[in-house]
């Protein structure tokens, strides 16, 4: 992160006169509060088969921060892998507690990919909690695939040897390119809300969102259409075969207890 974004990070943290010493306390005192959003099927049972899961930072008065305010410095100084690990533990828990939703999505820091002992510490959170792995999905964001090819490939392997699935997230961001598909052998890809804001007006929106079903059906990858904020999106996306939608059209984002419990 360069000085300009981390003084931009800093100054949305008001009060924070040491902004790393109050990101540490906040893991010491589980300051952090979970989240989740459903992911809704739109072929086979009715239902929210999965949720993403979502953090944030409770702050004086029980304000919760988003996480544009504090992941930028979290990553400054280098604590998202810590992050991820909170997150994960958080998930399980509620999962062994019960869960109507069945399976939550944890999204993956660049950090954090590039953890080699990460897998392990999966491994060993998976074992303590009792929780079957497939329950687990990783969201690894498109840019990261792309730039990051050895550490990805790294980390999908491994943990698709303990069972836990892996989404790429914001697929065609950049570009659609399908060879991460076939290499990598994830389980979902969920299309960027670049693409799909536009189907309705822009015929190349709409031409690569096939193209991406069409693929996703070849080579048995589900597709989740991010972003949906309108019903004549949901419609749409619904008709060209998409199998599941996420957006505020769906559900907004909530406490993960009032949704799982």
């Amino acid at each position: 992160m360069d000085d300009k974004l981390l003084a931009e990070a800093d100054r949305a943290l008001t009060g924070w006169v040491d902004p790393a010493a109050r990101l540490r306390a906040a893991f010491e005192k589980d300051e952090f509060a979970l989240f989740c959003q459903p992911i809704r099927a739109l072929v086979g049972p009715p239902g929210f088969p999965m949720a993403e899961a979502l953090v944030r930072l409770r702050e004086e008065e029980n304000a919760l921060l988003p996480p544009g305010e504090f992941l930028p410095v979290l990553e400054h100084y280098k604590l998202m892998p810590q992050l991820d690990r909170w997150v994960l533990r958080a998930v399980l828990r509620r999962l062994k507690q019960g869960s109507k939703v069945p399976r939550f999505s944890i999204n993956l820091a660049t950090q954090t990919l590039e953890d080699a002992t990460f897998p392990a510490a999966v491994a060993a959170e998976l074992k303590a909690s009792g929780v079957p792995a497939s329950c687990v999905l990783f969201e690894v964001d498109e840019p990261d695939v792309l730039d990051k090819p050895h550490d990805t490939a790294r980390f999908v392997t491994e943990v698709k040897k303990l069972g836990c699935g892996v989404m790429i997230d914001g697929f065609g961001r950049r570009s659609v390119s399908f060879a991460p598909l076939k290499t990598l052998r994830v389980d979902f890809i969920k299309v960027d809300g670049s693409i799909i804001r536009k189907i309705l007006k822009s015929e190349p929106s709409d031409s690569k969102l096939k193209a991406i079903v069409r693929v996703g059906q070849a080579i048995g990858v589900k597709v989740i259409a991010e972003c949906v904020e309108e019903q004549d999106v949901l419609v749409r996306v619904k008709a060209l075969g998409v199998g599941y939608a996420q957006g505020f059209g769906i559900s907004r984002p909530h406490p993960i207890d009032s949704i799982a419990a």
